[in-house]
């Protein structure tokens, strides 16, 4: 019964003509008076996109909640219907218990958010000369003691994602054998004052990013560069020689299945919501680096974008 329930919510929120939905959502919404809970994770971005989307929701009518989530355990709970959606998942920062669960239908992808998204090791352009075929690879392997402390010496230093944000440099690293020490950054403030700190200092650094990013804007870094491939890059199986680093990202937004039946015109509105780069860049650099609030400048954006969401929310 309860697949059943499922697929016929499905039809209706997404099958069906879009002058239906509108007169349903019309007729219905809210659904429930019972709150919509959104995930929120780590980083400022996903702040901006889950506090954009609550803010939209909020409008339509609907009781939200904003509810801090690590980056692993959310999909369990969204799973079992603890959290309704996440506007910003990087789906290569997923795990297996989210794509049994998609896989089930307990959770539904609604679609791409917008972003174009890239990850991978960052460094300072100085280190070209410490570190001579930079920024391929394959140099790493020469000369990891240019980038390594006290506490790696003789391996060099690779600043990590933080531990809940999961092990996939750590997995490259032990897949080719590179001379390398990862250490899990504490949190994405840490790593941008340890980011800034270094180029300031001119001091050795190799750091897992990732883009879009206010930190672009103020310090250009370079890239490490591995293989190209047309199959999808596996991060754990890989060896020296033919590395491909890092299977590129989606950034998705979920819902769980119980979002779909008991509010499918949020997950219609979902479902259209969208922020691009430039977007998310400018709003990341007013909250971390300009010291506006972020209520205010989700509020800002919410102004000025008056005509594109309230197409969204019919």
């Amino acid at each position: 019964m309860r697949k059943f329930l499922r697929t016929m919510a499905l039809a209706s929120c997404f099958a069906l003509p879009m002058t239906m939905n509108s007169v349903v959502a019309q007729a219905a919404v809210p659904e429930s008076k019972e709150p919509i809970k959104i995930a929120v994770n780590e980083w400022t971005g996903q702040h901006l996109s889950a506090n954009i989307a609550a803010s939209l929701l909020k409008k339509m009518g609907y009781n939200v909640e904003l509810v801090t989530a690590g980056g692993l355990p959310q999909f369990t709970a969204l799973a079992q219907g603890e959290l309704h959606a996440n506007p910003e998942v990087w789906d290569n920062s997923i795990t297996e218990a989210y794509s049994k669960a998609v896989d089930s239908g307990s959770i539904v992808i609604l679609g791409d958010l917008g972003l174009t998204p890239r990850e991978g090791w960052i460094y300072p352009a100085y280190m070209e000369e410490k570190c001579p075929g930079l920024p391929s690879y394959k140099a790493l392997f020469d000369c990891a003691q240019a980038f390594a402390n006290a506490e790696t010496f003789p391996n060099g230093r690779l600043i990590t994602y933080p531990a809940d944000w999961g092990t996939r440099s750590k997995d490259v690293v032990e897949g080719i054998g590179l001379p390398f020490t990862p250490v899990a950054g504490g949190s994405e403030g840490a790593m941008i004052a340890e980011l800034k700190s270094a180029f300031a200092a001119k001091e050795p650094i190799l750091m897992m990013f990732w883009q879009p990013h206010w930190m672009f804007t103020e310090i250009d870094p370079k890239w490490v560069e591995w293989n190209p491939t047309d199959a999808e890059c596996v991060e754990e199986k890989q060896e020296k020689d033919t590395a491909c680093g890092f299977n590129q990202a989606k950034v998705s937004k979920i819902v769980s299945s119980d979002l779909i039946e008991k509010w499918p015109a949020a997950a219609s509105f979902l479902k259209r919501f969208t922020l691009t780069n430039a977007e998310q860049n400018q709003m990341i650099l007013d909250v971390d680096q300009n010291g506006q609030k972020l209520k205010d400048v989700v509020a800002k954006w919410v102004t000025e974008n008056e005509q594109k969401w309230t197409k969204w929310i019919k």
